[in-house]
């Protein structure tokens, strides 16, 4: 079996400018930050994001790297909003679809299927289809129900972290919640998994292995590579840290933590402890 052992370097190193990018975790909930803090660092650009967003989008927003933003919500669960989505968001500088969360899963799921689209209930009624004119219905060829025909969100690459994964690209999930990571592997062409740590063998639950290395093109090792969001039971949310990156300047929040590569991160937050 193939060594898909990877840098976050080497994964950016893949990726192009334009790309359609779907980012695993939900809100600011194990998060592949150690992949997202490489494509800051790096000259990517008009980039569509599609995501349960958090401080991922958040970052990315900021750092101008975003073209269109398609998201579920942008949260930072204990912050309620991301202030850089927030700011960029009312002044009407980014190009959004936003859509309702089971809207969102579902076109996850058309897109892992092959399928131009689903059918659901959610978005009925609601202002979702008035902001998003593209959206159709469709008949129930059964009962005659109108339902919304939710197209399929493909992605060129999925990014996910995962507290364990081996060098094969089979990974484990161990909190209470394996969010959507799967669907997002399988609704992109290209599916990198950052992770705590690479193993030879796992421990726990069979169910916890969520992705099988048919799903995963990439295994890259950054401990803390959530950071600052969760990764249970690795580590909780760093509340602290995220409330510093709520409140702070972007200009001097980058200066201070995010120009000097991971390494360079995790050794700026320790030295700001």
């Amino acid at each position: 079996m193939r060594d898909k052992r990877m840098t976050p370097a080497d994964v950016v190193a893949e990726l192009s400018d334009g790309m359609t990018i779907g980012i695993g975790g939900w809100g600011s909930r194990r998060k592949p930050m150690a992949l997202v803090r490489a494509i800051l660092d790096s000259p990517l650009k008009n980039l569509t994001i599609v995501s349960y967003g958090g401080p991922d989008v958040g970052l990315l927003a900021a750092a101008g790297k975003i073209r269109k933003l398609v998201f579920g919500f942008v949260s930072l669960d204990t912050v309620a909003y991301d202030p850089y989505f927030q700011k960029l968001r009312q002044e009407g500088d980014l190009d959004v679809t936003e859509l309702d969360e089971g809207m969102f899963q579902c076109g996850l799921l058309a897109a892992g299927h092959r399928l131009p689209f689903l059918p659901i209930r959610a978005g009925l009624g609601s202002d979702v289809m008035r902001t998003n004119p593209e959206l159709r219905t469709v008949q129930s060829p059964y009962d005659g129900e109108e339902l919304v025909a939710m197209p399929a969100l493909h992605l060129d690459v999925a990014l996910i972290h995962m507290n364990r994964a081996d060098q094969h690209g089979n990974a484990q999930y161990l909190g209470p919640d394996p969010y959507f990571d799967d669907l997002f592997c399988l609704a992109a062409k290209r599916r990198y998994v950052s992770c705590e740590r690479i193993v030879d063998t796992f421990e726990g639950p069979m169910q916890t292995l969520l992705l099988n290395r048919m799903m995963v093109d990439g295994v890259v090792e950054t401990p803390n590579g959530a950071h600052f969001t969760s990764c249970v039971p690795d580590y909780p949310r760093d509340e602290q840290f995220q409330r510093l990156y709520a409140e702070a300047n972007w200009d001097s929040f980058a200066d201070r933590f995010l120009t000097g590569g991971e390494r360079g991160y995790q050794e700026a937050v320790q030295a700001w402890r």
